[in-house]
């Protein structure tokens, strides 16, 4: 098994958030393999902006000088060229009320459940509901389970929106990620 070099420039407002977009980018484009070549291969990061700004170097100078000592199991070597400007409102978010006028109806309804918890069937009685479910599970030979719960029917159960509010001065940093993919 081989390696390759790689060097990735994207922005982001935090180095974590820069590296875990390109794994993801990565990982998308070229699949889960841990030999595809990409810096989806590497084992997080580490930063060495520090060692970048003392070494008054330009960035294509300096990773030409460090990617000799990066490894192909190890971290990628990640550099910040741009600093983040981060969100410095003291409250970074709104609440918008959403005020629904008259009586509320709530209704009893017997929800059925695959394994993994996902909602498959309904129904307003019980009886009607384990049927609905032993039909599932003896369709796909999984089990399910019946639960009852408290709906709202009448109206939306939309209560409040909560926004982020965004910091007109706030902007993205720019990142740096070089070293060597496993292939």
């Amino acid at each position: 098994m081989g390696a390759s070099q790689f060097i990735n420039k994207t922005r982001a407002y935090s180095m974590r958030e820069a590296y875990n977009q390109l794994v993801e980018d990565a990982t998308q484009e070229h699949g889960h393999d841990s030999y595809n070549g990409t810096i989806s291969t590497t084992h997080g990061f580490s930063d060495i902006t520090s060692e970048f700004r003392k070494s008054g170097l330009s960035i294509d100078e300096f990773i030409d000088r460090k990617i000799e000592n990066a490894s192909k199991w190890g971290p990628a070597l990640g550099v910040c060229i741009v600093d983040p400007v981060q969100n410095n409102l003291k409250v970074k978010s709104q609440v918008e009320q959403v005020v629904v006028p008259g009586t509320k109806k709530w209704e009893l309804r017997y929800f059925v459940l695959d394994p993994r918890g996902a909602k498959i069937a309904s129904s307003d009685n019980k009886t009607d509901a384990v049927k609905l479910a032993r039909g599932y599970t003896e369709k796909t030979q999984e089990s399910t389970t019946v639960t009852m719960e408290r709906v709202l029917v009448s109206c939306s159960p939309v209560v409040a929106r909560v926004k982020f509010k965004h910091d007109k001065n706030q902007k993205p940093g720019a990142y740096y990620f070089f070293g060597y993919a496993a292939e």
